[in-house]
């Protein structure tokens, strides 16, 4: 390393994880003419700029929007709704970090410092539009000639041209908003906007969001004592959600709404709404206890739905991206499990079989889907971490990305986006492909990392659990064990064991200050098969058991000092962190429990009842996966391994309450303990000081726990 460079925690830091300069949010014209995309100017610029790949006559990039050049260079400032936007997004750059198109993808709209922007994309122009404000999520119609947007908690609709801005859906009192996502539809269902365009772009299916049931919970800056708290609606396990209605809205001046009717009783939760050419209004509502869904089509005159499928699940069940669709030939295209598989469904026939793990679906055509998918179960061994992306119809299944990484991939009009990242190299490879033959790659601006991560797949143990081991560079044998740092998230809806480099250069930073570094991915996670899922219902503590399983097989095979054992995690894997130090003393040395969910009963509804259902009538299960009951610190007496605590006071989704009840529990029982509170930082840390010094901090206690020199 030469002098002049920097250290891998400041680079990391610097550069967010390595994402910025890197392209993204992909749209294709459905004419095959241009691709739209999101890029900064380096791989430490943090202002994204709205760019078009044109591919007619020969591929040329060009800058369609530029916000420095549209703010004048003055400071980006954002409303407290967009903050929050942002932060259910882990959104965590600047600039045009989203934008939204018309039908044909020559205009599109976004937001700048909570004003309303607008971007001709074969003319290559920008200009500002005259709305009310702050303006969030502004989406054209598909004909481009109109604009909706939120501001105030208020549905708006502006002409193209700057004409014509009016409230469409304005709210009655101050705990309803028109066309945004209440919080757990943001945050965990995945569904992040609240209204949508009928394809003749007359109407408009808006969300009515009303909180005032929700409670209210305040998020302090101990570190400001002048500042007031910011006041929020947190709906907790157990405790009533926002209430959400559906209305149809006409642009007529006058023009009454129509509500759409559902059982919202029996199925509270609006997960999705698809509105297309190809077929009706097609909604996706679920029971609370997400063990029964619906899917309905609605009647855009009156309001009516009659039901098109449902869907029953004894354990669980889960929400995918990209559906439920229609077919251009109007049947339902949807994914299921069925079998012991997750398969995709088009009608009434199953496309896919185990084979496939269906992970999401990404376009549709007449003549095939295209989907993301993992190696069923039984081949997931030798494609350990893999995702590739499949055409599927009635004539069976082709791989469209090859060699071992994570692909995913945007089409439309014979043009694939196809972004692939791989184990052997940083970064991800954006490749567009023009009907299968004429290849461009998009440029990435991203940066080299100063170190390389050198990681082995493989599975461990009876379960066959998908693990990454990493080692010091030029490590030998001569050097003897290695203490360990098992380095999870290890629960659900993320997975940590994927075939792609950039994925473990924090891992491989680590395993160089001396550890051998192990990455697994045990029940609860994602991509393997729906019971391996589902297996952890009413019981977070079987993910610990995998951890110890994968730490224990993998030491017949690596150099593994099982008398030097820490763990570290973040969020989900802050809880398992602390678990594995309390439950599991023998074999866990030291823990870094970063933004720990410690209680879930201070945890969301959507998520939190998923997994352990209704803490009103089981709240024997929420305390024995609690860290802050009596079965929670049931430790060996005498037994106290090293914890560090890590946590943000500005954290909105896990607060900071879970560290506060810890720290008191683990004081009352007589157990040594550290809390690192860092102000001003909420469930992200992009604060390029704080997430440098955190690795290094983090390094210090793991080496003072065990012993490392």
């Amino acid at each position: 390393m030469t002098s002049n460079q920097l250290s891998f925690p400041r680079q990391h830091a610097r550069t967010q994880r390595f994402t910025l300069g890197a392209p993204r949010a992909f749209t294709v014209s459905p004419d095959g003419a241009r691709v739209v995309f999101l890029r900064s100017s380096s791989g430490t610029d943090r202002a994204n700029r709205l760019w078009v790949l044109d591919l007619e006559g020969g591929a040329r990039e060009r800058i369609a929007a530029d916000p420095g050049e549209l703010l004048g260079g003055a400071a980006e400032e954002l409303s407290a709704r967009e903050r929050a936007r942002r932060e259910r997004s882990r959104e965590g750059s600047a600039g045009i970090v989203g934008y939204a198109v018309d039908a044909a993808v020559e205009l599109a709209a976004f937001g700048l410092s909570g004003r309303l922007f607008a971007a001709e994309l074969r003319a290559g122009t920008a200009r500002e539009l005259p709305a009310a404000g702050p303006v969030l999520d502004p989406r054209p119609s598909p004909d481009g000639l109109r604009i909706a947007y939120v501001a105030g908690g208020a549905l708006r609709v502006i002409g193209a041209d700057g004409d014509g801005d009016r409230a469409l859906a304005e709210p009655e009192d101050e705990g309803t908003t028109y066309g945004l996502a209440e919080f757990v539809a943001a945050e965990e269902m995945g569904r992040s906007r609240g209204f949508w365009w009928s394809p003749e772009s007359d109407r408009l299916l808006v969300a009515r969001a009303d909180d005032a049931a929700v409670e209210r919970w305040w998020i302090s800056d101990p570190a400001n004592p002048h500042s007031e708290p910011a006041r929020v609606a947190y709906p907790a396990a157990g405790t009533p959600n926002a209430q959400v209605r559906l209305f149809l809205y006409g642009l007529d001046e006058g023009a009454e709404r129509t509500e759409v009717v559902w059982d919202r009783s029996r199925f509270p939760y609006l997960a999705r709404v698809h509105w297309s050419e190809a077929g009706a209004p097609l909604l996706l509502v679920q029971s609370r206890d997400q063990r029964g869904q619906l899917y309905l089509a609605v009647d855009p005159a009156t309001g009516a739905t009659r039901t098109v499928h449902v869907d029953e699940d004894a354990v669980w069940l889960e929400l995918f991206d990209g559906v439920p669709v229609w077919a251009p030939d109007g049947r339902l295209v949807r994914i299921a499990d069925e079998g012991g598989a997750r398969v995709l469904t088009v009608g009434d026939r199953a496309l896919t079989g185990p084979q496939l793990q269906v992970r999401a679906v990404l376009d549709v055509s007449a003549d095939d889907v295209l989907v993301s998918a993992s190696a069923g179960a039984e081949a997931a061994g030798a494609e350990t971490g893999e995702v590739h992306v499949y055409r599927v119809n009635e004539l069976g299944v082709e791989r469209l990305s090859q060699g071992a990484g994570v692909h995913s991939a945007v089409r439309s009009g014979g043009v694939t986006v196809l972004a692939s990242a791989r184990p052997e190299s940083s970064g991800t490879v954006v490749r567009v492909l023009h009907d299968g033959r004429r290849e461009v790659v998009v440029a990435s601006y991203a940066e080299e990392p100063v170190l390389t991560a050198r990681v082995r797949l493989l599975e461990g143990g009876a379960r066959r659990i998908p693990c990454a081991v990493l080692l010091p560079a030029g490590y030998t044998e001569a050097d003897g064990p290695l203490p360990v740092l098992m380095d999870p998230y290890g629960g659900p809806h993320a997975r940590r064991v994927v075939a792609a480099h950039n994925a473990y250069l924090t891992s491989q930073w680590f395993a160089d200050q001396g550890f051998a570094v192990i990455v697994a991915d045990g029940r609860g996670t994602p991509g393997r098969s729906p019971g391996w899922e589902k297996e952890i219902r009413d019981a977070f503590t079987l993910t610990l058991d995998d951890q110890v399983e994968a730490l224990h097989a993998l030491a017949e095979d690596f150099p593994l000092d099982l008398g030097r054992v820490a763990i570290r995690g973040w969020s989900y894997g802050g809880y398992l962190a602390a678990l594995a130090v309390l439950r599991r003393p023998d074999v866990f040395h030291a823990g870094i429990a970063g933004a720990p969910v410690t209680d879930w009963r201070l945890y969301d509804t959507h998520y939190t009842e998923r997994y352990l259902g209704d803490p009103g009538a089981q709240p024997q299960v929420y305390a024995a996966n609690s860290l802050v009951t009596d079965d929670g610190l049931s430790q060996p007496a005498g037994v106290h391994r090293p914890l560090m605590i890590v946590h943000g006071l500005a954290d909105d989704n896990v607060v900071m309450a879970h560290t506060l009840r810890l720290s008191s529990a683990l004081l009352a029982a007589g157990r040594p303990h550290e809390v690192l509170p860092l102000s001003g930082v909420t469930h992200m840390t992009p604060q390029e000081q704080v997430a440098e010094n955190l690795l290094l901090l983090q390094v210090d206690f793991l080496r003072r726990s065990l012993g490392v020199k």
